[in-house]
Parts: structure tokens; sequence; C-alpha cells
């Protein structure tokens, strides 16, 4: 009987890192990233964030082969760019969001939601955006009745009904006013008051604001009547339940939490234009409540008049509206989560 010597010598093949180790490999590089920044005379902190960046996406990889093997390397590079990836959109939006809220509450209170500028100048401390806060709720109201009657009932259209030419001109034009620029609905709906010899007021501001709010609602509809098993429409028709009726029945209420998620995102999207305002609703320092008859304000235009003008008082209050603006365009969205959450299908037992 031969004796087998066995090496017993610790290996690092096949072992695994330790869960703790990418968020040392992160503060190593970035310890090492501001060492090399501060050698270098890199003064700005994003440089500092780019050359972190790249150790931890190196500094993973090269740690990750020699422990774990190439093979789980690469699996971890690619963890590594998804968190720098996602890392790289956060910052730029937590920043903004910092900043804003920073200048922003200096003149945030009751005084300044609860009153306009009235006969205040804008080199003057003092006046607030309630006129505005109003005339973003009317025009975003209004464009909100219109284009989602019209957005949903075509996505019905496209999905359930869509055949041939008619439906791929359709889905050609919706496709091209997707991306159509809020200026040139802006002129359009100018071009028409002209002809009609008509001053600035609200209700042409909702009309833009409804050309640009109709292709989202429509995407978004389309989409989630697509997620709609098809079985539950052959079922319903199979117990000779009409078409329409399926639709509205059927097809509808399961999809109503995608469709009213799209609908909330779409409101969002249209509530910081001001392109269209600035053309057709001209901006007015008082308060006007009627968006059919003179011109009025809006959160996005209150914004761009304020900085414009140049003064200390007035950036503080274009920083306030900007508070304002994005507080509602989070509540919508909060709101939009809910709805999904709220109408999504349960699944029982």
């Amino acid at each position: 009987m031969s004796n087998v010597v066995m090496d017993k010598r610790p290996t690092l093949s096949g072992a695994n890192l330790p869960g703790w180790s990418p968020w040392a490999i992160a503060a190593g590089s970035a310890a090492l990233a501001i060492g090399i920044g501060l050698a270098g005379g890199l003064h700005s902190r994003i440089q500092w964030g780019l050359i972190a960046a790249i150790l931890f996406v190196v500094g993973t990889y090269v740690i990750a082969a020699q422990v774990e093997g190439r093979r789980k390397a690469k699996d971890r590079i690619a963890t590594s760019l998804v968190w720098v990836a996602f890392l790289l959109a956060v910052v730029p939006l937590v920043s903004l969001v910092w900043t804003t809220v920073k200048r922003g509450v200096k003149v945030l209170d009751g005084y300044f939601l609860s009153h306009s500028m009235g006969v205040v100048a804008d080199s003057e401390p003092g006046g607030g955006i309630y006129h505005a806060i109003i005339g973003s709720l009317e025009q975003v109201g209004l464009a909100t009745v219109i284009a989602v009657p019209v957005g949903v009932l075509t996505a019905i259209y496209l999905v359930e009904y869509g055949r041939g030419n008619l439906a791929r001109a359709v889905t050609f034009f919706v496709d091209v006013m997707t991306g159509i620029p809020s200026i040139v609905a802006g002129l359009f709906i100018l071009s028409l008051m002209l002809q009609f010899d008509m001053q600035p007021f609200g209700f042409a501001g909702s009309l833009a604001l409804a050309i640009l709010m109709m292709p989202v609602v429509v995407r978004s509809t389309e989409e989630m009547l697509k997620l709609v098993p098809n079985e539950l429409r052959e079922a319903s028709l199979a117990l000779g339940v009409p078409k329409w009726r399926t639709i509205l029945k059927v097809v509808l209420p399961t999809s109503l939490g995608g469709i009213t998620t799209g609908i909330m995102l779409s409101v969002a999207r249209i509530a910081g234009e001001t392109a269209p305002v600035l053309l057709l609703v001209f901006g007015n320092p008082f308060i006007n409540t009627d968006p059919f008859e003179g011109a009025q304000s809006s959160l996005p235009l209150y914004i761009y008049q304020q900085y414009g003008a140049g003064s200390t008082a007035a950036y503080d209050r274009a920083w306030a509206a900007s508070l304002t603006l994005i507080a509602f365009v989070m509540i919508l969205n909060l709101g939009a989560r809910g709805i999904a959450r709220w109408k999504s299908p349960k699944t029982g037992r």
C-alpha cells in the first residue's frame, strides 16, 4: 500500500468573495481617486467620481478574477457597471433636488402660496405664486380632459380593432407626435389664434399641452392593453358577450392600473412645459381664474419670468416656485404608483 501525499495548501481557486467586498472595493477606489485627484491637481468632485468609478470597475474585475476566476469576474464587472450607471443617474438628481430645496425654502411659506405678484415688482421682495398655481391647475386639467379620452380611445382602436392602412397611419402619426418639440405645438395653436385674431388666454395653452400629452397617453395605454391575456378576451367572447362589452368590462378593468399610471406620468410630463405657455398664455401677475378669457400665468412660466428678472428677490421666488413644481410632480408620481398598486390584479391562493 503506497502512501499518497496530499497537498493541503490553501488555494483561492473556486473561492467566493465575501459579501462586504464590493463596499470595500468602492471605499478603496474612492480613497485612491481622491489621492490621484489631489496629486494631479484635480479639484472637481465630478472628476474624482469618474476616476473612482473606473477604479471600482477595474478593481472589481482584477480581484474577482484572482479569487473567483474569470467567469465570475465577468458577472461581477457587469453588476459593477450597472451600479455605476445607477449612481451616474442618481447623483445629478439628488444634487438637483438638494439645491432646489436648499434655495427654495427661503421664501416658501403660507404667504408665498396664497398671494399673487399683483403690484409687486420683480425687483422687490414679497409676492407669491397663487396665480401661477391656479393657472397651472386649470391649464393642465383642461389638457387632461381633452387628451385622455382621445388617447385612450385611440389606443383601444389600435389594439382591439386596428387593421390595415388606417391603423398603420395612426401608429405612424402617433410616433411622429411623440417626438414633436413643445414649441411646434405652441406655434400650431398660435397660427390658429392669429387666423381668428384671438388674444392670449389659458385654454390656448391647454390645447398645446393636450397635443403633447396625447401620444404619451396612446403609447402607455396601448402597451397596457397588450399585456391583457387574450384568454380573457376569448373567454368573454365565448360566453356570447359582445366585443364592445368585453373591452368595457374585462379588458379595461384589467389594465386600469397601468393606464392610470401612464396618464399620471403624461400629466407630470406636460406640467413643466414653458414654451407653449409663453407663446399662448403670455403670463399675468394678477389672479385670473377664467382660462377662456385673458392672459394667465403658470408655474413654469412664472419660474422663467422670475429668473429672467435678475434680482435676488426674483431668484428666490423662482427657486421656491421650482420646489413647488417638483413637489407637484412628485405627488403625481406617488399617486400613480399608489393607484397602480391598488388597481393591480389580485391573485388568489
